[in-house]
């Protein structure tokens, strides 16, 4: 065995606490260079910590535009419960509503309407108004998937903001034409259908209410696209995060680094001042 300090031999059976060449405290010693390693590893993935959370601020509540766009993503989901249109059965034995909307398909699924949709597509009576109700969802479930999407790149918007905000922005403007397209084939569909006596399809608004969330979501990360959604970084912590890279991979020693590492003017005097109160809550306690 050798003295971690001077590197002297010391002997297998040599139980003294200290080194006999520099009489240095060899447990000691040993727990100090820890300490001293545990702190600097503990500086780079604090650092590596607060950029994740100043990239979830900048994402989420970064300023007005991130707020607002948190809204407008949300707002673009509850949308789908707006109904689309709806297409209403009226003979003996059958008095339903199909109705095309977050809603009206999930009772439409409980209640056993939508199965029965596709048994109405053989028949003249009901064909027109069925493959209405049938073209109306087609578009719903288009737009509820691309709502879905946004929602996702959003909560996971974080891991890359520049990337996250184009994505959604592209497909925002999908899901607003998507939108588009499924009112102006509502009010189509309802005209061809205004003569059937048995059952009829019916217009509303949902594919409007819808284009508007996704243009909303749309024009906001094109703002902040423009504006700027980098984080903002503590001095230093981006060249903390590489030194912890390189330490993970082996290429770098802690013991070779000074401690702390990187000390910015404010981090010194917030350092400081920590020290200075404990010495004082120290001197309080022996006091007392």
């Amino acid at each position: 065995m050798k003295c971690p300090k001077c590197g002297g031999e010391i002997g297998t059976f040599d139980l003294r606490p200290n080194c006999k060449h520099c009489g240095v405290n060899i447990m000691y010693y040993t727990q100090n260079e820890g300490l001293m390693r545990d702190a600097k590893r503990t500086e780079l993935e604090s650092a590596s910590a607060r950029m994740v959370i100043a990239r979830i601020k900048a994402e989420f509540i970064g300023g007005k535009l991130q707020i607002f766009r948190m809204i407008a993503v949300v707002a673009a989901v509850c949308a789908l419960m707006v109904p689309f249109g709806s297409v209403h059965y009226s003979v003996p034995f059958l008095d339903r509503t199909f109705s095309v909307g977050l809603i009206g398909i999930i009772q439409s699924f409980s209640n056993g309407v939508f199965a029965r949709l596709f048994d109405f597509l053989g028949s003249e009576f009901f064909k027109a108004p069925t493959v209405s109700g049938i073209v109306t969802a087609a578009f719903f479930v288009t737009d509820t998937i691309i709502a879905l999407i946004i929602l996702a790149i959003f909560i996971l918007g974080f891991l890359k903001l520049t990337k996250s905000a184009k994505a959604m922005r592209g497909f925002a403007i999908a899901g607003a034409a998507v939108s588009a397209a499924a009112q102006i084939a509502s009010f189509v569909l309802a005209s061809v259908t205004a003569n059937s006596g048995v059952c009829r399809y019916k217009a509303f608004f949902g594919g409007l209410v819808c284009m508007f969330m996704f243009l909303a979501v749309s024009i906001l990360n094109n703002a902040l696209l423009k504006k700027g959604i980098e984080p903002q970084y503590r001095e230093n912590d981006e060249k903390r995060k590489e030194m912890l890279k390189q330490h993970r991979k082996g290429e770098l020693d802690l013991d070779s680094l000074p401690l702390p590492i990187f000390e910015s003017e404010e981090e010194r005097e917030e350092r400081l001042k920590a020290l200075e109160e404990a010495l004082k809550a120290e001197e309080e306690g022996k006091e007392l």
